[in-house]
């Protein structure tokens, strides 16, 4: 039935945007569509995060990647740029895994004003938004529909779809794809489970403490904002937890400066 769906879909003239972060599941996803869309029909947009994702993670796009790569970046009311540790300083408040203001204010916004005005500007009028998320990830993306109409951001001259084209692949079988695609996974993958922001709130402690090696400086400006607005990444039961403390890493223990390999 999807399979079906799909092909009428590229029949009808649909853009397919593809959400490329530098991850694995991204980078599988991207090897996968390229082989089975018209190259026309396949637009690679990268949200960049600026300097909380991974040094490096543009590049690797670029380099694994046949297709433009559009870098969009979230922005105020005002037109300067919108960052996570300046929205965090705002709010006084990271986000949590019930409150991801970073992905819908910094991921999901800004790709989909980019569709809304890229489509606009092809003449074209059904948009469908590929996500590399996996049901294996946790039990709330397994619960998740692979394909769906986007109510939202639809409307009468213009259909958007959302679809998840890796939905049922696993963690070996995603390397696999990068693999027979002659390519290699973003060099973090070396000791990381998995890649988004350096320190993000769903990252694992052995991601957390990677991050932290990689890049001090970074680490330091996380730690530091904790402490100056009074609230924690991390809650441990009921209890907040810092930093230093989650991770078992002090700013002292940490040596260097420079951010990356």
């Amino acid at each position: 039935m999807m399979q079906s769906k799909i092909q009428q879909l590229i029949a009808d003239g649909a853009i397919f945007y593809v959400s490329h972060s530098g991850g694995k599941d991204s980078q599988a996803m991207y090897a996968l569509l390229k082989e089975v869309l018209p190259t026309n029909q396949l637009c690679v947009v990268h949200s960049d995060l600026g300097e909380v994702e991974w040094v490096g993670v543009h590049n690797h796009i670029i380099e694994n990647t046949a297709h433009q790569v559009n870098v969009v970046k979230a922005s105020k009311r005002d037109g300067s740029e919108k960052t996570l540790l300046g929205m965090v300083e705002e709010r006084g408040k990271w986000p949590s895994s019930s409150c991801r203001q970073c992905t819908s204010d910094l991921k999901r916004g800004p790709i989909f004003k980019f569709i809304r005005n890229d489509l606009k500007a092809r003449g074209a009028k059904i948009a469908v938004n590929c996500m590399g998320i996996r049901a294996e990830e946790s039990s709330a993306r397994a619960k998740k529909q692979p394909f769906r109409y986007n109510v939202s951001e639809s409307c009468g001259h213009r259909d958007v779809y959302d679809w998840m084209p890796i939905f049922d692949l696993t963690t070996e079988q995603v390397f696999q794809v990068i693999e027979n695609a002659g390519q290699k996974p973003f060099w973090a993958y070396e000791r990381n489970e998995r890649l988004s922001c350096v320190f993000c709130i769903m990252g694992s402690l052995n991601d957390l403490r990677h991050g932290a090696i990689q890049n001090p400086n970074l680490y330091r400006k996380y730690v530091e904002l904790e402490k100056r607005i009074g609230h924690t990444m991390f809650m441990k039961g009921k209890e907040p937890v810092y930093l230093e403390e989650h991770t078992g890493i002090r700013l002292e223990d940490l040596k260097g400066g420079e951010t990356g390999r």
